[in-house]
């Protein structure tokens, strides 16, 4: 089998990687990231590719045989030009756009590119990882406006390619995955508050993803699913 991880270079990528590396199942996993150069070994196959990049996307995907496990492990918090918005006086139409292109347009074209390379004739999963804080019906704090929207968004549109994933690959899945917070660079500014015990290290949400995803079946896809198996509400 093989897997592809989109975002290899992040903490929760690198994860992903490593457990499926040592998956004696797979015989090649793809990584696509900024820099080729993020890992390398024997199973190990690397392209660069820029999520505001369409051009690179599909020139990496043409490279694509079947994949069997396909996840979008990228995300976007903050970096040095915004942070979540505690108010709508916040909002910027930059920082606005920076969300969502690497929270849903970004996502959006891999799946568009890599789709295709599901096999029609067995199982297969596209992941991408979502957020709990992009279900509408569970927003009872507001703020992070930005992110909230931008995760939202990403939910309706693994909802809208499971259904026509469906008519192509029946057998295939698309779900979104919330990884819990997790101690990366993404939610180090926000751990304040997080309780040591709801605190994962990727390697545990990464292990505890896979396993996630190796009970789905076709009937569960365009779902969003926690660290627990939990389904997360729209």
């Amino acid at each position: 089998m093989r897997a592809l991880v989109v975002g290899a270079s992040g903490g929760l990528g690198a994860a992903f990687v490593a457990e499926l590396v040592a998956d004696p199942r797979y015989t090649q996993v793809i990584l696509w990231t900024r820099s080729a150069a993020v890992a390398s070994g024997e199973k190990i196959i690397a392209h660069s590719i820029d999520l505001r990049d369409e051009a690179t996307i599909e020139k990496a995907a043409a490279s694509l045989d079947e994949v069997d496990l396909a996840i979008v492990a990228t995300g976007l918090l903050h970096d040095g030009h915004f942070k979540p918005e505690k108010s709508w006086q916040s909002l910027t139409p930059s920082a606005m756009i920076r969300a969502f292109e690497i929270n849903t347009i970004g996502p959006a074209l891999v799946a568009k590119h890599v789709l295709p390379h599901l096999p029609r004739d067995r199982r297969a999963v596209f992941a991408a990882l979502s957020a709990r804080v992009g279900s509408i019906s569970d927003n009872r704090l507001g703020g992070w406006h930005s992110y909230r929207a931008s995760k939202a968004a990403l939910n309706q549109l693994i909802r809208c390619f499971s259904i026509e994933l469906s008519l192509r690959r029946p057998l295939a899945i698309c779900v979104g995955l919330h990884p819990g917070t997790v101690d990366t660079d993404l939610s180090k500014p926000y751990q304040g508050g997080v309780p040591d015990d709801k605190l994962f290290t990727p390697e545990w949400s990464a292990l505890r993803l896979l396993d996630v995803l190796n009970v789905l079946t076709p009937a569960q896809s365009g779902r969003v699913y926690d660290w627990a198996g939990a389904e997360v509400q729209a």
